[in-house]
């Protein structure tokens, strides 16, 4: 709100307690009546079911939801799902596994889109001079190996670890892997580390914001995630000239795949052969510079921001949603 506040965007805040707020429903139609609100675009659960259940008291106006999950539903919430979503206007998945899990969860199929997340490809595309690896100490002749998130179970950095020790059995060629984020599993990660003797080998960055700094310091970004929608990290990791290596979960096979040529997908848990999917990119470096050719590509082609814009803005004026 309070960056919204700064560039002069008029802002409300309803308070909503639950998933069947009416009060919180009826001050959204008030606050949609004030100001002539046509399109209401939820982004969770529970503010989709609130937003259409605005509509008992202004009609008139329309609801998009995004999901931005790829996660089952319980039995009551498939149930609400089969009554109150089929009074949305559109429901858009950003990942194609997104959809059939909408579906899955009792979503009206015949409303749903898919939308792919998209970033600023000209921020992401224009290079930078890193000072990542002077920060750290990480001489030139290193493959870096980068890895952005919150230590949290679904991010699996238990398992990359276990595949850098796999790693590190198969290889000679000096490597470092750099680390970013905070959470609960921070300590318990540490300590796999420590056990495994990686201590010279894996830093831990900490939190950090100058994500552009670490991507344009990296050789590779890899994806650990047990599970995963459409990673935000992995198309800027592409944006910024990256090959990626990812799990197959959610929506990673929608960025990564045969056509896009960008990266290679492994799957989750099986640290040896993400330790030999690491392993082929940093040895074969044709293959690397295939994929750093069509990493930009691939995000100016299918993950661009304006592309989001663009089809999100038709779904607004799409003559079901205004009629």
């Amino acid at each position: 709100m309070e960056r919204l506040k700064a560039i002069g965007v008029e802002t409300f805040q309803i308070k909503m307690s639950h998933p069947f707020d009416i009060k919180a429903a009826w001050q959204l139609s008030m606050v949609c009546r004030k100001i002539g609100i046509d399109v209401i675009h939820t982004q969770f659960l529970r503010e989709n079911y609130i937003a259409i259940l605005s509509r008992l008291f202004n009609p008139r106006v329309k609801v998009i939801y995004t999901n931005h999950f790829v996660i089952p539903n319980n039995t009551v919430q498939k149930i609400c799902n089969r009554i109150l979503t089929s009074f949305n206007a559109h429901i858009i998945a950003v990942c194609n596994k997104g959809k059939d899990m909408l579906i899955a969860n009792g979503n009206k199929v015949t409303i749903i889109r898919v939308i792919f997340n998209g970033v600023d490809v000209s921020y992401w595309g224009e290079p930078c001079k890193s000072s990542m690896r002077e920060e750290f100490g990480i001489g030139k002749d290193q493959f870096v190996i980068f890895c952005a998130s919150r230590f949290a179970h679904d991010k699996g950095h238990g398992f990359l670890v276990e595949s850098l020790a796999e790693l590190k059995k198969m290889t000679a060629v000096k490597f470092k892997c750099v680390l970013a984020g905070d959470g609960p599993l921070l300590p318990a990660i540490k300590k796999q580390v420590s056990d495994l003797g990686l201590q010279d080998d894996i830093i831990f960055a900490g939190f950090r914001e100058d994500m552009k700094n670490l991507f344009y310091g990296s050789d590779l970004y890899v994806n650990s995630s047990e599970h995963e929608a459409l990673s935000f990290l992995i198309i800027e990791a592409l944006a910024s000239g990256l090959p990626v290596i990812a799990t197959d979960m959610g929506g990673n096979r929608d960025i990564i795949n045969t056509e896009t040529g960008c990266g290679i997908l492994v799957e989750y848990g099986n640290s040896k052969e993400m330790a030999g999917a690491i392993l082929k990119v940093m040895e074969d470096r044709d293959l690397r510079r295939h994929f750093i050719e069509n990493a930009l590509k691939t995000v100016r082609e299918r993950f661009n921001i304006d592309k989001v814009a663009d089809n999100t803005y038709n779904l607004y004026v799409n003559q079901d949603i205004m009629c």
